[in-house]
């Protein structure tokens, strides 16, 4: 287990509880499923892979989610993001995210932030996470996070998406490349709109947390020190092996 979770001891299960993920505990255990419930995980937008990251985290059990974002909804929204319908368009999309996910799973704690993450406040927002999930499509903020998380040795799962084309990369402080590592000082320079099918930050938000889920309950092995990447238009998996850049300003200075 990557992410030491000393909380879980005290957790109880409650018999609904054991009954809802009798599935998965036959995997790892009521002991993973009580770090689950005792995990705090961070999920940074809520948009195609953010509503998708989110949902699977409920499904699962992870106990307390923060979910932050800052944007309504709007209809161009509705082929990626799973949590919104056409009578969402409008409001807010932490209001609806928190309302209708709280409703998915009463056994979990679901907290909504409508913030801009900046430097100024990155530190507070993260200071009680376990793991903090990459749910962006701006690089600016991506690599804010990426720092913080690296600065406090919080586990920062990235994914990124365009078109039909994903990557992600699962950060362990110390231990992995950060973001920073691989790409460098990435600006924006995608379009916006941006292309996207559906079906992509679907793809990528689930290994994002099955990473998540891993981490968190020590059951499989993460996928560390590798970026992978998903070409949907050609249905392929692909691994690129990677390692810390020793002169990283992010990661080699802290």
């Amino acid at each position: 287990m990557l992410i030491p979770i000393e909380r879980w001891e005290n957790i109880v299960l409650s018999d609904a509880e054991k009954e809802r993920y009798n599935r998965q505990i036959m995997l790892f255990g009521e002991e993973g499923q009580k770090k689950l419930k005792a995990a705090k995980v961070g999920v940074i937008g809520v948009g195609g892979l953010g509503t998708n990251i989110a949902q699977q985290l409920v499904f699962a059990g992870v106990g307390n989610i923060l979910l932050i974002d800052k944007d309504p909804i709007e209809r161009s929204n509705l082929n990626r993001q799973v949590l919104y319908t056409e009578e969402d368009i409008g409001k807010m999309k932490i209001d609806v995210a928190v309302e209708k996910l709280r409703k998915a799973n009463p056994f979990i704690k679901i907290t909504g932030k409508k913030v801009i993450v900046d430097d100024s406040n990155v530190d507070s927002i993260i200071k009680d996470l376990d793991l903090v999930i990459d749910g962006l499509d701006n690089w600016e903020t991506r690599m804010i996070i990426n720092f913080a998380c690296v600065r406090n040795k919080k586990p920062f799962i990235h994914a990124g998406i365009e078109g039909l084309y994903g990557q992600l990369l699962v950060v362990i402080p110390r231990k992995t490349p950060c973001l920073y590592c691989i790409f460098g000082a990435k600006k924006n320079v995608q379009q916006k709109p941006f292309p996207v099918l559906g079906v992509t930050p679907a793809i990528m938000a689930n290994l994002q947390v099955m990473e998540a889920l891993k981490l968190i309950t020590g059951f499989g092995k993460p996928a560390l020190n590798k970026l992978i990447i998903y070409d949907g238009y050609y249905e392929t998996f692909s691994e690129i092996d990677v390692k810390p850049n020793e002169n990283c300003p992010v990661c080699r200075r802290l």
